[in-house]
């Protein structure tokens, strides 16, 4: 699925929502627990989280890919970890406040 800016995304494996702050340009495939998330209106759940993605979505924090394409927020908590084209997504890390000497 192609994401955009401000799309909000939903796990079809546990209640995890997020929303897209920065996309990749094309195609791409997120998954959270191993299953491609939905659009946050859509129906998709019951499924169960893939066996290597088990994790958890933590409620606030950016997650972000290793080439640093694609960011999204969440918005929800819930159960898998979530990943981008099979890798997974890390957490944001705040940027070091510059030194006051």
């Amino acid at each position: 699925m192609e994401l955009k800016a401000g799309s909000r995304l939903r796990s079809a494996v546990s209640d995890a929502q997020v929303i897209v702050i920065r996309a990749p340009a094309g195609d791409v495939e997120l998954t959270c627990g191993g299953v491609l998330m939905v659009e946050g209106d859509s129906d998709g759940g019951g499924q169960a989280v893939q066996p290597g993605s088990e994790g958890s979505v933590v409620l606030g924090k950016r997650y972000v890919d290793e080439d640093d394409t694609l960011e999204v927020l969440c918005t929800k908590p819930g159960e898998g970890a979530l990943a981008l084209g099979g890798h997974e997504l890390g957490l944001k890390s705040a940027k070091p406040l510059p030194s006051s000497d």
